[in-house]
């Protein structure tokens, strides 16, 4: 268990936090770091400002790790938040976790390191009424409960007819617009936004949006909208310049463009105490072997017509499987190895090579008759005079023939 003061940003004048750690090794070397985190006291983490509902605050701790991991885990979780004003409660994660992986077996110790606290406000638009924290009335300024036929925010109005009458909101976001009413004879307002003022020529809201005076009674209505300012803290403020009447019905403060958590709205969390290490053994990695074949199993069954001169053991680096080869007379092919789903390679029995002869049981070389070339340096002169005497041979029997027909006809003497 660690204990942390933390300071700064939304912790305020500080707050306490109790860690309880729960390091753990599963099967496979992964192991998971897990925070349970609470508030130690009352005090507890305030809002900064104005949000709509999707705030988050969100911690990180760090744990050093030692022994046969070298390294650190950060464990990180968040909360998410409802609509917050100033001063809110935040409520914190109840766990927070890390993962890594541990590659050989020993002894693993983890020490809990700092711990950091970010709140990230939502982005959007909130209504800030009369009634909620951060507006402040100076002068003689009366609430006022409105029926509903009139629309204004939430049915009230504050009202004023003293000349320098204020009204201030102090909000965190990027714009702020001064809702009102706009009415007959009413008074001009200045604003000033963070201390200038920002108002010239005065707002009216006794005329229109032209310049014409009213002459009836709008409710809700923009009468002054900021531009687009840094994300922050910031200060407007509604003067009423003349001895008229004058409303504040609400502020709209928007949120946008927060990219990420203002460092003013972070706290840091000091370790109190030491808290100690926590120690966990990693056992080695156990090796099962799977069993070989039944050797009761019958032998495999040779090929009857096989070569007994293929029982010989060759030496030499065994083809791959899959592949054939030809030597000694031979074709040798290796069976393919079997796929297979798993990651983990699976263990079987031997498998006998088969050997196959050949339907020709010698390479053939030359001719057709003996199967082999004919000795001497290769050359085909046997079978070129062969064929010279055959064809002399044709040539003479045909003229012996045309001397016997011409005979028959009363030939040749």
């Amino acid at each position: 268990m660690a204990n942390y003061r933390c300071t700064g940003g939304i912790a305020g004048a500080g707050v306490d936090l109790e860690a309880r750690i729960t390091p753990q090794v599963e099967a496979g070397g992964l192991m998971n770091v897990r925070w349970d985190m609470s508030y130690k006291s009352l005090q507890k983490f305030g809002s900064p400002g104005f949000f709509p509902s999707g705030s988050s605050l969100d911690l990180e701790g760090i744990v050093d790790i030692s022994g046969a991991w070298v390294g650190q885990l950060r464990p990180r979780g968040g909360e998410e938040q409802g609509e917050l004003v100033p001063g809110d409660y935040l409520d914190i994660p109840e766990g927070l976790s890390d993962q890594g992986s541990i590659g050989r077996s020993g002894t693993v110790r983890f020490k809990p390191g700092a711990l950091a606290v970010r709140f990230t406000p939502a982005e959007g638009e909130v209504m800030v009424n009369n009634h909620k924290p951060g507006i402040t009335y100076t002068g003689p300024w009366t609430r006022e409960h409105t029926e509903e036929e009139y629309g204004d925010h939430l049915n009230d109005v504050h009202k004023t007819s003293a000349q320098d009458a204020r009204a201030e909101l102090k909000f965190t976001g990027t714009k702020v617009a001064y809702i009102g009413r706009r009415a007959p004879d009413l008074g001009p307002i200045q604003v000033k936004l963070d201390g200038e003022t920002v108002t010239d020529p005065l707002v009216e809201p006794g005329k229109d949006r032209s310049g014409t005076p009213m002459t009836g009674t709008e409710s809700q209505e923009v009468l002054w909208e900021s531009p687009q300012l840094d994300y922050g803290p910031h200060t407007v403020e509604i003067i009423n310049t003349e001895a008229k009447d004058a409303y504040v019905d609400a502020f709209r403060v928007t949120i946008s463009d927060v990219p990420e958590p203002p460092i003013y709205n972070q706290a840091s969390c000091a370790l109190q105490g030491d808290p100690g290490a926590i120690d966990i053994t990693v056992p080695g990695p156990t090796t099962s072997q799977t069993p070989t074949d039944d050797p009761t199993d019958d032998p495999p069954t040779e090929d009857p017509t096989e070569d007994p001169t293929s029982t010989a053991t060759d030496t030499t680096t065994p083809p791959q499987a899959g592949t054939t080869t030809i030597g000694m007379g031979h074709v040798v092919v290796l069976p393919q190895a079997s796929s297979s789903n798993s990651a983990t390679p699976k263990t079987t029995g031997p498998t006998a090579t088969k050997y196959y002869k050949p339907q020709v049981a010698k390479t053939p070389k030359g001719g057709v008759d003996s199967g082999e070339a004919p000795d001497g340096d290769g050359r085909p002169y046997g079978l070129m005079a062969s064929g010279v005497a055959l064809v002399m041979g044709s040539a003479g029997s045909g003229l012996l023939l045309r001397r016997r027909r011409a005979g028959y006809a009363g030939g040749v003497k």
